[in-house]
């Protein structure tokens, strides 16, 4: 299967978002919610360590567009059904077709945070790379510091698999940090 040929679906819907991929003009809403997430952000995103103009953010944005439609990593933007603020960003990452296996990663703009969002995202995407993509396996990664983050996966029923040990740094560089590996199969 040649995945640059595959028909996937630009958005879909969950129970109260909307979740599709990028387009562009979309970085200015990113460019907020990362301004404004900025201090839950850094101590896990690398990206987040250093400032971002608008401009980086949107050059950012039409890369993903670009990834998407080459089928190379499937950027996913969240946005609230009722209202079409933007809340989140995810995605499917680390992509193996010949499996076909996929990452799912996330960060969510704090202002709406602790509200379920992020949960309902990751399930609608893992849902979409089951159903529309036939992934046989989805995988999340996180700092085994991260308990936000980590709360995600076990609260949807992904099996922690392990623990890799120094397995990365911290997003600042200062420390070697563990990844807990989290993942469903179907």
């Amino acid at each position: 299967m040649n995945p640059i040929i595959l028909d996937i679906p630009e958005e879909f819907t969950t129970k109260r978002l909307l979740i599709r991929m990028a387009r562009s003009g979309d970085g200015e809403a990113v460019f907020n919610a990362l301004e404004a997430s900025k201090n839950e952000l850094k101590p896990w995103m690398p990206f987040a360590q250093k400032d971002q103009s608008r401009e980086d953010v949107e050059g950012n944005i039409r890369q993903a567009i670009a990834n998407y439609i080459k089928r190379e990593d499937l950027r996913l933007l969240v946005f609230l059904r009722e209202t079409g603020e933007f809340i989140a960003s995810s995605g499917l990452h680390r992509i193996n077709w010949s499996v076909p296996k996929f990452e799912i990663g996330y960060w969510i703009d704090s202002r709406f945070s602790g509200c379920g969002y992020m949960t309902e995202a990751v399930e609608g995407i893992a849902d979409f790379a089951r159903e529309e993509l036939k992934a046989r396996r989805i995988e999340i990664r996180c700092d085994s510091k991260n308990i936000k983050s980590r709360a995600i996966p076990e609260r949807l029923g992904f099996k922690l698999e392990g623990i890799l040990k120094n397995d990365d740094v911290s997003a600042d560089g200062t420390e070697l940090r563990d990844t807990c590996v989290y993942a469903k199969y179907f």
